[in-house]
């Protein structure tokens, strides 16, 4: 006589039973064979918040956790993504020390394929981070750099605007306290570059 294990919902035991830990048999015929097969249905105390089980000692003989990837007692564990990880829009500014050197050129070439459409000024000042865009009209260009100010603003790390001609907005951005660039220079930059412009674009024009 061959047992087998069925785990049944508390939902359904409890019409049969008041106890969660109360076992009762039901006697089937399985068509396919000879004979009778005896099931048994365990009560919900062997089944987790998630719907798993420890397994049964005939289980655990048969040795099935060898066959499985992964060895007992691996240790799970969450990573959290550290900053390196995060791309430069998804990282906050952070206050920056008048004693802190600027980011070298070295290091800003390298920072700047992160970034797109800025370019390096290498002025006496030091290294600038400089962005132009060519829009549809003068309203258009308000419209950006009224996009930009809320984007900055929540960043805490200001760049120069400038509305030039009456369809170009020019960005420039350095942390002044240190003469040159900072890593906040690129954060914002890269948050700017999130920013929606399709819509301020100039209009392709379409020869019949």
């Amino acid at each position: 006589m061959a047992n087998v294990f069925l785990t049944l919902s508390p939902v359904f035991l409890s019409p049969l039973s008041a106890s969660r830990h109360r076992h009762f048999d039901l006697n089937v015929l399985n068509r396919r064979r000879m004979g009778p097969i005896t099931t048994r249905a365990l009560g919900a105390d062997k089944i987790g918040d998630f719907g798993a089980r420890d397994p049964f000692p005939a289980e655990v003989e048969s040795g099935f956790a060898d066959k499985v990837l992964g060895n007992f007692g691996t240790e799970h564990k969450i990573l959290i993504p550290q900053v390196s990880a995060l791309s430069l829009a998804q990282q906050d500014c952070t206050s920056i020390s008048p004693l802190q050197p600027p980011i070298s050129v070295d290091d800003a070439q390298r920072l700047l394929k992160k970034i797109l459409g800025w370019r390096l000024l290498d002025e006496e000042g030091g290294l600038k981070l400089q962005c132009l865009w060519k829009l549809r009209d003068f309203q258009c260009g308000v419209e950006l750099i009224n996009r930009i100010y809320k984007v900055t603003e929540a960043a805490g790390h200001f760049p120069n605007l400038h509305l030039e001609q009456p369809n170009h907005v020019r960005a420039e951005l350095w942390t002044a306290s240190i003469g040159g660039l900072s890593m906040n220079d690129f954060i914002v930059a890269a948050k700017i570059d999130e920013i929606k412009t399709s819509d301020l674009a100039p209009r392709k024009r379409i020869w019949a």
